[in-house]
């Protein structure tokens, strides 16, 4: 890790220094509204966050491992934030620079106890991928397999809680989580347990084993890569290479074969949304790569969200709801939901204009490259921003929005022009 943050000690110093770094804009910005109109105040305030945000996403950039990974997840959770402070934070999901080899090498011989050579036949000393909590190297087992070997940074997971605790203080002091305070305790209690599970790799170890089951059973060609249990630990994952292009290269495919690759991607994560009732909750595209013959390998199963059968039958009524035009039954699965502040303040005619936006892509032939939903959605979020606050983020819903929408931009990126209708239904069936 980066030597200014390498202890404890340094690093709270760092963000208690950014934490009152933030208090003194805050406040002093608040001096200077004290004489202002309210143009003036709107233009200040989108001025501070933006600087605020700026330095958030900068201080936790300088300090790779978990606190950083504490500043991923504010990005993944984006909609609690202001979007001047969301897009700042955005950056932070770029991958980090790699540590150096006698620091992963040290790492892996203490975790399975042997000297590396003994443990692996090859083990590349370049990562081919690094991230925030870890970085991963291609390897070759005494077996002859080839494997892939993520390594998480030593000393990442001792320094969790707290981080995310002064992340927290930071974003509480200037007032710029939108949400109440009952609703941020359960919203940052799931980013803790998220932030926990991705750094025990015994955790995403049996989410992949799960899920390759899952899959095996319905689809050959979604492909999960093996775990192998002897070569993984809480902070080593030995993993079956499993190679396959990217999303930019398959969008260059033949059209019958991105609408198929397209389609068996969104079926997969609806599957494990709605039969699995734990799935895959990081549609970045990184995540997943395409073979020629049809296959969509799925990598990295360490942010895994697990839902109540009772909130999976609520989101099959308000889609029942949607389906039927009935906005009385719709408002009360979203209040079900805790994803609205009251009921009968929207007006009806805007929640028919996003009934249809919402389900077209998923109830016609669409051409996801010209992409008429989103543009449609832009005009209507202008039209109807005043209502705006009626709404709010809720823990059931997030990462469920959050992989449906992640995964419409990627049918994007594949330039999927097919009908998805069949597969909606096969989800959700309408009601008999």
């Amino acid at each position: 890790m980066a030597k200014s943050a390498s202890t404890p000690g340094r690093r709270f110093m760092k963000l208690a220094s950014m934490t009152a770094s933030i208090t003194t804009k805050t406040v002093s910005n608040s001096l200077k509204n004290l004489t202002a109109n309210e143009e003036q105040k709107n233009a200040a305030r989108s001025q501070l966050f933006q600087d605020i945000g700026l330095q958030i996403a900068n201080t936790l950039g300088e300090m790779k491992g978990a606190v950083m990974k504490v500043g991923q997840i504010a990005s993944q959770y984006k909609d609690i934030f202001p979007p001047e402070v969301a897009q700042a934070i955005a950056k932070l999901q770029r991958q980090a620079p790699p540590i150096p080899f006698t620091e992963i090498k040290t790492q892996v011989e203490k975790e399975l106890g042997k000297p590396l050579h003994q443990a692996f036949t090859s083990f590349d000393e370049t990562p081919f991928a690094s991230a925030s909590i870890g970085q991963v190297h291609k390897a070759i087992l005494p077996s002859g397999e080839q494997v892939v070997v993520k390594v998480q940074y030593p000393g990442v997971d001792e320094a969790c809680e707290s981080d995310l605790k002064q992340v927290r203080l930071a974003l509480r002091l200037m007032g710029m989580i939108k949400i109440d305070r009952k609703l941020q305790d359960k919203l940052f209690n799931e980013i803790q347990e998220s932030l926990d599970n991705e750094l025990n790799y015994h955790i995403e170890a049996q989410n992949l084993e799960v899920a390759r089951a899952f899959h095996e059973a319905l689809d050959q060609k979604i492909l999960i890569p093996r775990v192998f249990k002897e070569y993984s630990t809480r902070h080593v994952l030995t993993l079956s290479f499993e190679p396959g292009e990217t999303m930019e290269t398959a969008s260059m495919w033949p059209q019958s074969l991105r609408n198929e690759l397209g389609k068996r991607l969104f079926k997969a994560m609806g599957q494990e949304i709605f039969f699995l009732k734990r799935f895959h909750c990081d549609p970045h595209p990184g995540n997943f790569a395409f073979r020629e013959d049809g296959t969509v390998v799925v990598y990295d199963y360490g942010g895994v969200k697990i839902l109540s059968p009772d909130v999976i039958q609520t989101f099959k009524q308000l889609i029942h709801a949607a389906r039927d035009g009935d906005i009385v039954e719709l408002e009360q699965k979203l209040d079900a939901l805790q994803s609205i502040t009251e009921q009968g303040k929207y007006p009806e005619e805007f929640y028919q204009q996003w009934i249809e936006i919402l389900l077209r892509p998923l109830t016609t032939t669409y051409n996801f490259e010209e992409n008429s939903s989103h543009h449609d959605a832009v005009v209507l979020i202008k039209s109807s921003l005043k209502y705006w606050d009626i709404f709010k983020p809720s823990p059931d819903t997030l990462m469920v929005n959050r992989t449906f929408s992640g995964h419409y931009w990627n049918l994007i990126h594949l330039k999927v022009n097919d009908n998805l209708t069949d597969i909606f239904e096969e989800l959700v069936p309408p009601k008999t």
